[in-house]
């Protein structure tokens, strides 16, 4: 989830825009900002920074386990094709 305290700085950044008028209701403006921009970012499919790292961690270990698998098969293929064509086929 996001970090609160990046919240209430967006909040207070999004408050400190409103024009004067509004911005004189004060921290009631600014908490309801604040539990606005929680609840829609909460909705939001998001990983932390950390979460992400890890992740694209294990994709880069699962790619390069893919490509030494396909490199096997390809090998394995190969020993096959060759077994095959010095075994005669009965007909």
């Amino acid at each position: 989830m996001l970090d609160p305290k990046k919240i209430e700085q967006i909040a207070r950044q999004l408050h400190n825009t409103l024009p004067k008028g509004v911005r004189e209701f004060g921290d009631d403006v600014e908490k309801k900002l604040r539990a606005i921009l929680q609840s829609q970012l909460g909705k939001l499919d998001l990983v932390n920074r950390e979460e992400f790292d890890v992740q694209t961690q294990v994709l880069l270990r699962t790619r390069e386990k893919l490509a030494i698998m396909e490199q096997r098969l390809s090998e394995l293929e190969a020993r096959l094709e060759g077994s095959e064509k010095k075994t005669p086929q009965a007909e």
